[in-house]
C-alpha cells in the first residue's frame, strides 16, 4: 500500500515518536510511505526519519504553520500530486484539514487518537464539527480505553464500530544500554539526577515538579528535556523559586536513552494523557518511575511505577526522595516497571495498524 502519515511536526512528543518508530517498520513490511509535516523544522526527530531514507515533505517551516489557515490550499495541492491508498492523521489540525483536502478518490482517511482530552471538547458547540469531522475517517485508533470512551462520549453510540484501542508500543531494544548501567551516586558528584523527558505544552505540568524541586534538599537535580511554549514561564518558575543550577533545560534531544542512562529516576508530570509514550519508555529504562495520577497514566503506570496525586508539588517531592533513599524500594518499582514496559511493543503496533490498513481499504 501507499502509505501517507501527516502530523503537525517532529518537535517532540509522544505522537510524534510514534510517527518516526512505525514508518520505518511499514516499510520493512513492503508498504510504500510518506510523511508530511505542517512544520518543517529541522529537529532530531525529523532527522531520524531521514536517515531512514523515508520522504518527508512540509507545508512550511516555523511553530506558525502547525495551525496556519494556508496549510488547507497547500495540502489540497500536494495531495493532487500524489496518489494514496491511506493517508493517516495525528493531532487535530492534520484530522481537520485532511478530512477537509481529502481528494474523493478512493483514499482511506485513518487517523490515531492520542489523548484523552483536548480543549475543544469545553465548547459543546464544537462537538457538530467533531462528528463531521470524524465521520470522515474510515477508522479511528484510540491509544488507550479511557482515550476511547472520552471520545465516544462526544461522538456517540453511532461511532463506536469505526474506533478501537491499539496501544503505543517503543523499540524495547533501544533502552537496553541504560537497563545495563547502574546508577552511581558518586559519579555524579553525590547528587540525585530527576529527568523529565517531556515537549513544553500546556498538557504537561512542569510547574509542578519545579514546585516539588523546591521542597528537596540541595543535593536533588532536575533535567528537562524538551522544548515548546510553555518552556519560557518554566524558566521563569525555576528562576522565581531560587532552584539556580538545580534544574537543567535541556532542550530536544534524539539521545534520550543514552540521557535516561544517566538519571537515577524518571518522572512525568502531567494533567493528562492519551497514552504517554514517554512513561513507557521511562519504565523500559531501568529507573524508578513516578507520575501523575490522571487520565492515561494511572491505566499505564498504576501498580507498577509511583503515581502521585494532581497538582501535589508536595507529594511528589515526597514520592522522589522515597524511591531515592529507599533502596528496597527503588529495587521494587524498577523491577515491576520493567516487567511492565514489556508489554506495550512497537512491531505489534505495527502490526495492529496494517491489519486496519487493510481492513478499511
Amino acid at each position: 500500500m501507499r502509505i501517507l502519515h501527516i502530523i503537525t511536526s517532529l518537535r517532540s512528543g509522544g505522537a510524534e515518536r510514534l510517527v518516526v518508530d512505525l514508518l520505518p517498520r511499514f516499510r520493512a513490511h513492503g508498504h510504500e510511505v510518506e510523511l508530511l509535516l505542517f512544520d518543517g523544522t529541522r529537529t532530531p526527530l525529523l532527522e531520524s526519519i531521514e536517515a531512514e531514507g523515508i520522504p518527508a515533505s512540509a507545508l512550511g517551516t516555523g511553530a506558525f504553520h502547525m495551525h496556519d489557515p494556508l496549510n488547507l490550499p497547500r495540502l489540497k495541492k500536494f495531495l493532487r500530486r500524489r496518489r494514496f491508498d491511506i493517508i493517516h492523521t495525528h493531532n487535530t489540525p492534520c484530522q481537520l484539514l485532511a478530512a477537509l483536502a481529502s481528494p474523493e478518490d478512493g483514499t482511506v482517511l485513518v487517523t490515531t487518537e492520542h489523548n484523552t482530552f483536548n480543549r475543544r471538547r469545553d465548547w459543546r458547540w464544537f462537538r457538530s464539527m467533531d462528528r463531521w469531522m470524524y465521520g470522515r475517517y474510515a477508522f479511528i485508533a484510540c491509544v488507550g480505553e479511557q482515550t476511547r470512551i472520552n471520545l465516544l462520549d462526544v461522538l456517540g453510540e453511532s461511532f463506536e464500530d469505526k474506533t478501537a484501542v491499539i496501544a503505543n508500543g517503543i523499540d524495547f531494544s533501544r533502552f537496553a544500554p541504560a537497563r545495563s548501567i547502574r546508577y552511581d551516586k558518586s559519579a555524579r558528584d553525590g547528587k540525585h539526577i530527576i529527568l523529565m523527558v517531556a515537549a513544553f505544552r500546556p498538557q504537561k505540568d512542569h510547574s509542578t515538579l519545579l514546585k516539588a524541586m523546591a521542597q528537596l534538599p540541595e543535593e536533588y537535580e532536575l533535567w528537562l528535556a524538551g522544548e515548546g511554549e510553555t518552556l519560557a514561564a518554566c524558566e521563569k518558575l525555576a528562576r522565581s523559586l531560587s532552584l539556580g543550577g538545580r534544574v537543567r533545560f535541556l532542550g530536544s534531544r534524539a539521545d534520550v536513552p543514552e540521557l535516561v542512562a544517566q538519571a537515577e529516576v524518571l518522572v512525568l508530570s502531567s494533567h493528562y494523557e492519551g497514552m504517554s509514550l514517554s512513561s513507557i519508555e521511562g519504565m523500559a529504562s531501568g529507573r524508578p518511575f513516578i507520575a501523575s495520577d490522571v487520565e492515561g497514566l494511572r491505566e499505564v503506570v498504576g501498580g507498577a511505577g509511583l503515581l502521585v496525586p494532581h497538582e501535589d508539588a508536595h507529594a511528589l517531592a515526597g514520592s522522589i526522595r522515597r524511591v531515592c533513599e529507599d533502596a528496597a524500594l527503588y529495587s521494587s518499582v524498577l523491577g515491576a516497571c520493567l516487567s511492565r514496559a514489556a508489554g506495550f511493543d512497537i512491531d505489534a503496533t505495527a502490526r495492529a495498524y496494517e491489519k486496519v490498513y487493510e481492513f478499511v481499504r
